[in-house]
This record gives C-alpha cells, structure tokens and sequence, in this order.
C-alpha cells in the first residue's frame, strides 16, 4: 500500500481547517443556552414551511414613496432588511431607499455585518469612508452625480450629504440580510445607558461640560 507523502497529508488538514468557518452573525448577539424553552433566538429568522411560501413573501412595496425628511438631518432612510422584508431570509441581501432634502444628511454611520453600494437616482451627493487605522483613517470622498455608484466597504463609517438645491434619491444593497446600523454620534452621546463622562472627555479630549451638552441632546434616528 502506499503512503501520501507527509506533506500533502499536512496540506490536505490545512485545507480542510480553511474550509470548516463559523456561520457569519445575522444580529447584534447570541448568548448560547441550554434552557430549550427560553431559546427563541437563532442567528437570523426562523422560516416559515417553503410548502407554505407564495409570491407574496417575495415581494416588498415600501419603496415606492418618498420618505419623510422633515427631521433635524433632512433625511429619510427607508429600509428593506428582512424585518421588514422576510423573503430576504438566509439571501445575504437586502436595500434601502435614501430621500434627501436640500442640504440633507445621513450622518456618518457604519453597518457591521455588510458592505453597501449606492447609486444616485436624483440629485448631488457628497459622499465617503473612512479607513481603519491601518490606513491612518484616510478619508476617500467623492461627488456622485445622477446615475453614478459608489461602494462602502463593510465596517467602514461613512456618510452621505445632499449638497444640490434641490431633492435627491439614492438606493442602496447591502451585502447581508441584516447588515446593522450603528450611528456614531447616537451610538457614543446617546448610548443607553450612558456613556461615563469621563471615558469621553478622554477620548474626544473635550470639556466635561461639552460631552454633558453632547449627552443631553436628543440624537435623531432617519431610519
């Protein structure tokens, strides 16, 4: 009989470890437990018999009308993740319409679990990323014009900002069924509970007074 050579037998575990992965989070956690009665939660939805599926469960209408940006951001962020759109179940995608007024912003945010491209149906976008620290956070910016389409790599904050006098529109797919959403300044100065006053003055080398001010503002969500 003979023997494969040690080292394809290395290459051949090697591979097989490459291979075998985790499933990627659908959701923000997921404490294991072993109380069967109280475990509701897996790492996404659960799905309905597919003998029991119809056309209906493939189709979502909430993006048909504009969204409502009279808000503090003059924005509006309509989404079709798989809470609103169930279809999208295990899919790994899902979208969202953005409506800008004059001036409007989708504030800089980042979504966790998935990369996002965008394109611009009306109106003039400002829009960019910030990379990690590995890149020293540099800045990539640029001005998006009707028809043109521009990539936000996951985790990566960024932001969109009508800079036209008039109304704009953007549609955007995600990479992930829930690719989550943590909005900087809600997520920092509007944390519940709230963040210590002294970890901030810290960290944004800011008075105390400022991040109180900060702190006591309500952070508007457009989504």
């Amino acid at each position: 009989m003979k023997f494969l050579p040690i080292s394809l037998l290395i290459l051949a575990l090697a591979t097989a470890g490459a291979l075998a992965y985790d499933p990627s989070p659908l959701q923000d956690i997921c404490v294991a437990t072993n109380d069967l009665e109280s475990g509701v939660f897996v790492n996404g939805k659960f799905c309905k018999d597919p003998k029991q599926a119809t056309a209906d469960d493939f189709v979502f209408m909430g993006l048909r009308n504009p969204g409502n940006t009279s808000n503090p951001l003059g924005s509006k962020v309509t989404q079709a993740f798989v809470q609103q759109f169930p279809g999208l179940n295990t899919l790994g995608i899902s979208m969202a319409r953005i409506d800008f007024a004059p001036g409007g912003l989708n504030p800089p945010h980042t979504h966790p679990r998935g990369t996002e491209l965008l394109v611009v149906v009306e109106g003039t976008l400002l829009v960019g990323f910030v990379t990690s620290d590995q890149l020293n956070n540099t800045l990539f910016t640029k001005v998006l014009y009707k028809g043109d389409v521009f990539v936000f790599p996951i985790g990566l904050i960024h932001f969109q900002l009508n800079i036209g006098n008039t109304y704009a529109l953007a549609f955007s797919g995600l990479s992930s069924q829930n690719p989550g959403l943590i909005t900087i300044a809600n997520a920092v100065f509007g944390a519940k509970a709230p963040i210590s006053a002294d970890v901030l003055t810290k960290a944004f080398q800011l008075d105390k007074k400022v991040v109180d001010h900060l702190e006591a503002q309500f952070w508007y969500d457009n989504n």
